[in-house]
């Protein structure tokens, strides 16, 4: 688990392919890893990965086929920057949110601008993410724990205070970028738990009208 606090950059270092799979090389000397050993799980762009192989000056982590295909991590050229973050302990402050480190899928940058001293970002997520977002609502974006400050339909709305844009990914964002989202664990899970029984049957889809209405909802 996580928190959403940024606690350093890194950079791709190296990219190495094994079969379907991608050995990243992370260089992460600002990071700290004096506390971290192999096995531990360090958060790259919010995408939880298990070290591999440590040194002062970095780490390696094995990507799988499934991390590649919903993350952004197979985009990453050498010399990217990276957000990173080590895993929480019971004694890390809870500055930003529970995040768990695993994407529910890519979003797109739409728009960034000033709003005074900040920035306001819009995000597009995948239509079958748009229900988990709320006004006021957490969100990680890149491994960043960040309020909803708007949604309209599958768009979304961040502001990004000047801290932020220093020390994280942010500033070099651009329209059409695309960026690792974790939606609120607690609204992923509960829509699993509406469900009751029904999640056991193949093909179970998500809370509809259909279910409601068999389970004695009534829209008036």
């Amino acid at each position: 688990m996580f928190t959403g606090i940024i606690q350093a950059m890194g950079t791709i270092g190296a990219r190495e392919r094994r079969g379907d799979d991608v050995r990243l090389e992370v260089a992460a000397a600002d990071l700290g890893l004096a506390d971290v050993a192999v096995g531990d799980s360090i958060a790259v762009n919010g995408v939880c990965l298990t070290a591999v192989r440590i040194d002062d000056g970095g780490f390696g982590a094995d990507v799988s086929v499934e991390t590649l295909d919903r993350t952004s991590l197979g985009q990453l050229d050498i010399g990217s920057a990276v957000n990173l973050e080590k895993a929480l302990t019971p004694s890390t402050p809870l500055g930003g949110h529970l995040v768990s480190g695993h994407v529910d899928g890519l979003g797109t940058v739409e728009e960034r601008y000033q709003d005074g001293r900040s920035w306001r970002f819009r995000f597009r997520a995948p239509d079958r993410l748009a229900r988990y977002i709320a006004e006021k609502g957490s969100i990680c974006i890149d491994g960043v724990s960040l309020t909803v400050n708007g949604v309209d339909g599958a768009c979304f709305d961040v502001n990004i205070v000047p801290h932020t844009m220093d020390v994280t990914r942010f500033g070099g964002y651009r329209p059409g970028q695309s960026v690792n989202l974790e939606v609120d664990v607690i609204a992923r899970y509960l829509e699993r738990l509406m469900l009751g029984d029904e999640a056991a049957t193949p093909g179970a889809g998500g809370i509809t009208r259909e279910f409601l209405a068999r389970n004695g909802f009534r829209a008036d």
